[in-house]
């Protein structure tokens, strides 16, 4: 057995062991809390993103292709390495230099409520996304006491539901689901940290997510998902005991209410955020695109709840582009055009180490406007410089466009199918919107550019209206309801969807 010393926590290790599989739980036989530290390898540990960069040292196996190809001379030098090639041969540390969890969006509208909670003294929401995630902490007069966020583990076995999919099929299902049980154990202890309470007395919890996420968090079998009819067997929208889920800060028996699902990929996030929106109880016609790695939309129009899932892939959360981050200090978040020029804003105001999803729409719309990238997505020159030494590359601009795309073909594939001639609300769900400069995405394309004067950003819906479902009971039936009703889109086989999607692909 090696000793492996990773940001001053020490693992036991079986030599040949990749850093990235320690990290990820695998192939650990002793520590102080496999999974402690977040390592994102969006390409699930396959060499190619080049994300997963950590300084290591000791006795470790060569440099693997990958490495060669992906490290710059310097890197080499200076003892990076790609955690997801570099072999434990012997002692060695290792340290993590990545972002944090940086701005994940927490707070979301929330609509004036009733009282009626699930709990006797405190309640606790998760809102489990596939790159982020989300909590908070109540008390039963409806005050949020104390809120946080973080990365999801997860990220280690790749960016996307799909590539979750494929490692629980692996075997690695176990693995996954404690990575993200002890995530949830964390935040409980953080939040109740900051609250000055103890995690026992919480004695309510309400979860959302996306379908993939919450069978991960159960340790459900995600099978039935990966192949047609995507018929899932279990939908949720039910109590379980907190025992039954692994958590070990609240007591056993702790309600944990996990909402509801429409389909295998229309998730409890998107139902959520549809309550905390309020889009089924107008009378007027209302679009909401919840846009994150799967991005998820719902069409309310005459009475019916139309939905459909597509996959936007991780370009908007920072994943899946050369320089892409999430946005913490050193990110750009803001591009904008002066004297004909680009000139951009880092998160902190120090030197800029990476672009964040905001600043992906942005360069990709200032590019647009001076004329370095053509309609077709084009760059004059290979690689763009956005300041200092972030760049944006052509292949950047090919995953902006298969993500826009996705999501603004889904958009035209949900009116095609319901049949209004006009809208009166574009609801904009989730994180990214939260700092998206929505004239900027109008212009790229990731929305029709004629639905910009009736949007409304409403933040993290999702968790709010998880909140909701915390706050008040009467909310539960409300979503099954949505869930029960709602109409699916299906756009694998829509070929709609298919000529949109080829069509929307120019800027």
């Amino acid at each position: 057995m090696a000793e492996v010393r990773i940001n001053g926590i020490v693992y036991e290790a079986e030599p040949g062991t990749t850093l990235g599989n320690l990290l990820a739980g695998e192939s650990v036989k002793q520590n102080s809390g496999p999974g402690t530290h977040t390592l994102a390898m969006p390409c699930g540990g396959h060499g190619r993103c080049g994300k997963c960069r950590v300084k290591a040292e000791g006795i470790l196996g060569p440099l693997s292709e990958a490495e060669r190809r992906l490290l710059s001379p310097e890197e080499v030098a200076a003892g990076v390495r790609l955690a997801c090639c570099a072999t434990v041969e012997g002692d060695c540390s290792a340290e993590l230099t990545g972002p944090d969890a940086g701005q994940i969006r927490i707070a979301g509208d929330m609509p004036d409520i009733v009282l009626k909670p699930t709990f006797q003294n405190y309640g606790f929401v998760l809102d489990i996304g596939t790159t982020t995630l989300a909590a908070g902490l109540y008390d039963t007069g409806g005050n949020l006491l104390a809120k946080g966020s973080g990365l999801n583990p997860q990220s280690g076995w790749g960016a996307d539901v799909i590539s979750r999919i494929e490692a629980d099929l692996r075997g690695d299902g176990p693995q996954l689901t404690r990575a993200i049980r002890r995530a949830v154990d964390g935040l409980i202890r953080e939040l109740s940290a900051r609250a000055k309470i103890a995690p026992g007395e919480i004695d309510g919890l309400a979860v959302t997510g996306n379908t993939v996420m919450l069978h991960l968090l159960t340790g459900t079998s995600t099978e039935p998902l990966s192949h047609a009819p995507f018929a899932a067997e279990r939908l949720f929208g039910e109590t379980v005991p907190a025992e039954s889920l692994g958590l070990s800060l609240v007591s056993p028996q702790t309600a944990v209410y996990l909402a509801p699902c429409a389909a295998a990929f229309v998730g409890a996030d998107l139902i959520t955020a549809l309550l905390a929106g309020g889009l089924c109880e107008t009378a007027e016609t209302q679009l909401l695109a919840d846009i994150g790695t799967n991005g998820e939309m719902a069409l309310w129009h005459e009475g019916e709840l139309y939905c459909c899932s597509t996959a936007a892939g991780p370009a908007f959360e920072g994943a899946g582009i050369s320089m892409g981050m999430g946005g913490s200090r050193g990110a750009v978040d803001r591009v904008t055009v002066q004297d004909g020029k680009l000139a951009a804003h880092v998160i902190g105001g120090g030197a800029p180490a990476g672009i964040c999803g905001s600043g992906v729409v942005d360069t990709v719309a200032c590019l647009l406007e001076t004329g370095r990238m053509d309609e077709t997505g084009y760059l004059e020159e290979e690689t763009a410089v956005i300041c200092g030494p972030v760049t944006f590359t052509q292949n950047d601009v090919r995953m902006v466009q298969l993500a826009k795309s996705a999501i603004h073909a889904g958009i035209r594939t949900l009116l095609h199918t319901a049949g209004p001639k006009h809208i009166q609300g574009l609801l904009i769900a989730g994180g990214f919107g939260s700092y998206l400069n929505v004239e900027n995405a109008a212009k790229i394309g990731l929305f029709p550019e004629e639905m910009l004067p009736c949007i409304r950003v409403i933040g993290n819906a999702a968790l709010s209206g998880a909140a909701l479902l915390l706050l008040n009971t009467d909310y539960r039936s409300v979503c099954e309801r949505y869930a029960g009703c709602a109409k699916i889109v299906e756009l694998s086989s829509n070929p709609f969807f298919a000529d949109e999607y080829m069509e929307r692909m120019l800027f």
